[in-house]
Parts: structure tokens; C-alpha cells; sequence
């Protein structure tokens, strides 16, 4: 016959002395991981850090994190610099300036024929047509000081800069033979009316000379003569060319 099971006396669990459960409040032993009453984390883990605000803008953005107030004001901070500063160019001229200068520095040119030409006055043989031409051998002969060459553009563009050649040609000796302007006056006209007046002073020698100007909506522009060097009685002043570029 099989022996019977002697039923032995078992020992009461000593009471725990580890920390209380954080949710039901329950002591638990050192080292238990899970509560032994509801199974609650003994050691929930803590909460991270909200993110920096550079954190959560593109390109470097990532998932804010729960209740990440501080983040979200800073993206609104930098929302409200933004607004303040499109409302500044719209509103300022001076920003708006500036704006667009910049844009004429870090875009390109390209150069812009103009749809007509017109002068005030023009040598035999040396008509406006001859300082658009392209050609620095061919050049407008104005008959005397004051007299002024009109260009004009069928579409207003952002006029970036111009370029002028004077004298009757780029090879020295030819150039020392005519007279050439060295000081006029430029008068830039916009398609609401504005004229922008600018005084230049040019280099008695061959050879191209530029001149900034970053005006927008231009549909004219204006050379009148004011002095010119080598100037001799009956022979006109040349002009050999004149070219514009806009901003692309």
C-alpha cells in the first residue's frame, strides 16, 4: 500500500518591507518589479524632457512630445517674428529695398533689348538705332550737350544694371578721335510714373562701364549728355553703346 502524504507545517510569509505599490499602495518585497496585488509597474519610468523648439521645425523635425508646452510657444514665437517681418516688407519701402537687393545680388541677369529707341537729336550717319545695335563701332552722334537718347520696353522688368561703351570705338586711337561723354544724367521711369534721376560720372577711356541701379517695373530709361571730353566744334558726341540687363 502506497504511504500517505504527511502534510508538514508551512511558515507565514514574513511582511513585506519594500515600498508601496504607487497605485494601490500595497508593500511589496525589495527587488519586485510588478505589484503582487494589482500588477501595477513598481518603477514606472520617467517622463522625458520636452524637446528644444529647433526640434520640432523642419529639418530637424521630430514628434513633439506629450504636453510639450514650452516647444509649442516657440514655435509660435518664431511664427510671430516671421509675420513681422513679411508685414515690414510689404508695409516698409526701406525693407522692401532691401529685400529686393538682395534677391538682384544672389539671382542672375540676363540682358533686355529694348522695344524702341529715340533721340532728341542724331548726326547724319550716326543714328539712336546705333547705340542698341550691339556694336561698339557704330555709335548715336548727339549733335551737341543736352541732347538725350530714350529707350523703352514694351514689358516692365527689374532693371539690375546698365552698361555703356563711349566713344566712337573700343580701339584707342579711334576713341581719343571723337569726342565722348564723361558726365550725364539718367532718368529711370516706372510704369506707375515714378522718374528716379541718377548723376553719372563716366571714364574717359575704352571699354565697357556698369552701372547699378535696381529699379522695378521700369518701361523707359533716359540718357541726357552733360559734358563731354575732346569735344571740337561740328563734331558730334559718340556714344558707341548702351545694354540693360534685368534680374532672372
Amino acid at each position: 500500500m502506497a504511504r500517505r502524504p504527511v502534510v508538514r507545517p508551512v511558515e507565514e510569509d514574513e511582511a513585506p518591507d519594500g515600498p508601496p505599490c504607487p497605485k494601490c499602495g500595497t508593500p511589496n518585497l525589495p527587488g519586485r518589479r510588478f505589484c503582487r496585488r494589482c500588477a501595477a509597474p513598481l518603477h514606472p519610468e520617467e517622463k522625458a524632457a520636452p524637446l528644444p523648439w529647433w526640434r520640432t521645425v523642419w529639418p530637424f523635425h521630430r514628434r513633439v512630445r506629450v504636453r510639450s508646452g514650452r516647444a509649442l510657444r516657440r514655435i509660435l514665437l518664431v511664427l510671430a517674428v516671421v509675420g513681422l517681418l513679411f508685414v515690414g516688407y510689404l508695409f516698409l519701402p526701406a525693407g522692401r529695398v532691401l529685400f529686393e537687393d538682395v534677391r538682384d545680388k544672389l539671382g542672375g541677369t540676363a540682358e533686355i533689348s529694348p522695344s524702341g529707341v529715340t533721340a532728341s537729336g542724331a548726326a547724319p550717319g550716326h543714328p539712336a538705332g546705333a547705340a542698341i545695335d550691339g556694336l561698339t563701332n557704330k555709335y548715336w552722334g548727339a549733335p551737341s550737350l543736352g541732347s538725350s537718347l530714350t529707350c523703352t520696353f514694351a514689358t516692365p522688368f527689374r532693371l539690375v544694371g546698365v552698361v555703356l561703351y563711349t566713344g566712337a570705338s573700343k580701339e584707342p586711337e579711334e576713341f581719343r578721335r571723337e569726342p565722348r561723354p564723361i558726365r550725364a544724367e539718367m532718368i529711370v521711369t516706372t510704369a506707375d510714373g515714378t522718374r528716379h534721376k541718377k548723376q553719372l560720372t563716366l571714364n574717359d577711356k575704352p571699354g565697357e562701364q556698369t552701372v547699378r541701379t535696381g529699379i522695378s517695373d521700369v518701361t523707359s530709361v533716359q540718357l541726357v549728355l552733360l559734358e563731354a571730353a575732346g569735344r571740337t566744334e561740328g563734331r558730334p558726341i559718340a556714344l558707341g553703346e548702351v545694354e540693360f540687363f534685368k534680374r532672372t
